[in-house]
């Protein structure tokens, strides 16, 4: 099968073309010939060494497409199922063997395309928005990067729990995304200082939370704009890791700062499955918009890092096999 892989860490053009051995199912895992994959950031940091891995491996951890083969013991499906799952590594391939455990089913009306763009980034939203800051009606809300994957997502679920949305954005485009997503206040971080019109939209109040993918440039005035017990919620470092900081500084307004990553709010299958049901339920009934803004092929995955890296993307980019 064609696959990408990555003997050594670097840039993109790590990320080569090979021809390896079709993977079978063992034990408890189902085979799957792989339709769409998932282009997330933890993959280029994966790529880059930020994040350890053991060496040659083929990155990717979000996929959809059929199951074409079950392993001993494993239950739940059958061949020709259409199926998604995200957090096990191997998907920039042609088929993979993911877990049984860790595979959902697919609504007839999702497409492939459409489950592998929103599995990690929509339970990403989901999780943020509902658990670590339950958004309540009348919350106001800073929502960073606004127009990617995960940001345009994010503010669909807070509107539906009655927030007022601030987003920021580096280009009119991408604030029109914003926009169309239901952003009230969408900010070009470009030309204006985000921690100023959070102050003046919130009277000087500041917000009770900020959901922050960027980390480097925007962290220190992410925590500025925190009204008293506000919340920081950083859950990725697009523009590099966020500076290492003394918890005294948390005393300015009882803040509370927090890293949180998606396996902490999936920890039984039983979580897995009531998250993945609204997420996929919003979608297929079209209350939940899901944007797919750049696809590629298998062979292309170097461009796609490369785009995905400069922010020259808006909502989810796919690799199609």
């Amino acid at each position: 099968m064609r696959a990408i892989q990555i003997q050594k860490t670097g840039g993109p053009e790590v990320l080569e073309l090979a021809e390896l051995p079709v993977p079978s199912p063992a034990a408890g895992q189902v085979q799957v010939r792989i339709e769409a994959v998932g282009v997330n950031f933890i993959d280029t940091y994966l790529r880059e060494g930020r994040y350890p891995a053991t060496l040659p491996f083929v990155p990717g951890q979000e996929a959809a497409g059929v199951v074409t083969a079950l392993g001993e013991g494993a239950t739940g499906f059958a061949v020709g199922d259409r199926v998604a799952w995200n957090g096990v590594r191997g998907t920039y391939a042609e088929y993979a063997c993911p877990p049984a455990s860790e595979v959902l089913h697919v609504p007839a009306n999702m497409t492939s395309e459409q489950a592998a763009a929103v599995l990690l980034q929509g339970l990403t939203a989901h999780y943020l928005s509902h658990s670590t800051y339950a958004i309540q009606s009348g919350d106001t809300v800073l929502v960073h990067a606004g127009a990617g994957g995960v940001g345009l997502l994010l503010t669909q679920m807070a509107k539906r729990l009655g927030a007022t949305v601030i987003t920021t954005v580096s280009t009119e485009e991408k604030a029109a995304l914003s926009r169309e997503a239901g952003a009230d206040h969408v900010l070009l971080y470009t030309q204006t200082s985000f921690l100023d019109a959070v102050m003046e939209i919130t009277g000087g109040k500041g917000l009770p939370v900020v959901y922050d993918s960027v980390a480097k440039t925007t962290f220190e005035d992410s925590l500025k704009c925190l009204r008293p017990r506000g919340v920081l919620a950083l859950y990725g470092g697009s523009s590099g890791a966020a500076p290492m900081i003394d918890p005294i500084r948390l005393m300015q307004g009882s803040l509370y700062l927090t890293r949180p990553t998606l396996r902490d709010y999936v920890q039984t299958r039983a979580e897995l499955e009531q998250r993945v049901a609204d997420v996929f339920g919003w979608v297929a009934s079209g209350a939940l918009k899901v944007r797919i803004g750049a696809k590629y092929k298998l062979e292309d995955a170097a461009q796609a890092h490369t785009d995905l890296a400069g922010r020259k993307t808006t909502g989810k980019v796919l690799l199609t096999v």
